[in-house]
């Protein structure tokens, strides 16, 4: 089956996320795997998907939420 690319804005959408905040991802890092196609970027929808599964959590108290959590601080995030 090929592989679907979608727009920043198209993958904001999907993630429910601003495009704005995609944008930024790219720039500082931690975001979605894109693509360049030209001055395009595209998402595949498989990394979108992949890049969401990551960010699964029990709860707040999780202890990978936490390290997570910890990590962006120490970064200023």
């Amino acid at each position: 089956m090929p592989r679907r690319y979608l727009t920043n804005d198209e993958a904001a959408a999907f993630l429910r996320l601003s495009p704005r905040t995609l944008e930024k991802l790219r720039v500082i890092g931690g975001g979605p795997r894109f693509r360049k196609f030209g001055r395009r970027v595209m998402y595949a929808v498989e990394d979108l998907v992949a890049w969401a599964d990551t960010r699964t959590f029990e709860a707040t108290f999780d202890p990978e939420y936490a390290a997570r959590r910890a990590r962006l601080a120490a970064r200023g995030r």
